[in-house]
């Protein structure tokens, strides 16, 4: 009977997660289309294709609202396009989050979900930055997400980013981002998220240890070695 109890408790404790990938020129993506076939093996994560689903931007409004319903978490997945979304991303937020339905007087459809964004850029990270040449962090220029999140009642969390995205497969960091993306998915689904530093980093990729809620042993080795050096 205590198994039992235990079973449909750890069911409901569980988040349902909303994946929306937008990448245009999937076949020339050696990074997206990787991370977004990881996530549609992953037990509780939702993934949406939108350029496969809408090539022609007719984009089913109350299909994606039912959506947003079904789910707790939502993920924009992308690569960073001239500091932006790819359009159709665009177009999705523009139709989807109605009037008295995300915001206004009786749109409170979405209030006490969450949403993140995985990205993918093509500069370093120091060009992110107030003294590199793209003059803004990556949370910065994502602020125009994280301003939405707020307005509909979503908690916004760090972004989740991979920087250099265009050298990451000859310089070999790929792997290791694909174990902090599986770890990431699966602490989600599994409501194992600091929510108040989800919330507070600067970004999620790196920083693992103090925004999930893990053994040391779980984590990537990178990410394992900071988690030890923190506790010293």
């Amino acid at each position: 009977m205590n198994k039992q109890v235990d079973s449909h408790s750890a069911e409901a404790s569980k988040k349902r997660v909303l994946l929306l990938f937008a990448h245009p020129s999937q076949g020339r993506s050696e990074v997206n289309a990787e991370l977004f076939k990881l996530a549609n093996t992953i037990t509780g994560v939702t993934c949406v294709d939108l350029y496969r689903d809408y090539p022609k931007y007719d984009i089913d409004i109350e299909r994606e609202q039912q959506r947003l319903l079904e789910h707790d978490v939502v993920i924009f997945q992308f690569p960073l396009y001239w500091y932006s979304t790819p359009s159709i991303l665009k177009e999705w937020q523009d139709l989807v989050l109605e009037y008295n339905f995300a915001y206004g007087p009786k749109g409170t459809a979405l209030h006490g979900k969450h949403l993140l964004c995985a990205i993918t850029a093509g500069g370093k990270e120091d060009a992110y930055q107030c003294d590199g040449y793209n003059h803004y962090t990556i949370r910065e220029l994502l602020h125009p997400i994280e301003q939405t999140a707020s307005l509909i009642g979503m908690q916004y969390w760090a972004p989740f980013v991979l920087f250099g995205a265009r050298t990451a497969v000859e310089e070999g960091r790929v792997s290791e981002h694909m174990q902090q993306w599986q770890l990431l998915l699966n602490a989600i689904v599994e409501d194992r998220v600091d929510l108040k530093k989800a919330g507070r980093l600067p970004q999620l990729s790196g920083h693992l240890d103090s925004a999930l809620l893990l053994d040391a042993e779980l984590l990537p080795a990178a990410d394992a070695q900071s988690h030890t050096k923190g506790e010293a």
